[in-house]
């Protein structure tokens, strides 16, 4: 499940912060275009961080039907 999230979230994270550059960027300085791809080139990994020790969690014992004897 996690790896299917992380799937779409990629993809939609790339596609907003690349509509954010092409509005904001074109009239930026060049260290205020430098600081936005550093921080959308990293800031990316904070959501699948925290996914992760979600993702390697041992998966939860489900309880063993109960035998009767007849």
């Amino acid at each position: 499940m996690g790896t299917i999230l992380i799937l779409f979230w990629i993809p939609i994270y790339a596609l907003l912060a690349m509509a954010v550059a092409i509005r904001v960027l074109p009239r930026a300085s060049g260290l205020i275009v430098f600081c936005y791809y550093f921080l959308a080139g990293t800031v990316w990994i904070i959501p699948v961080g925290l996914m992760l020790p979600w993702m390697h969690r041992e998966p939860a014992e489900r309880p063993k039907p109960a035998l009767t004897a007849e």
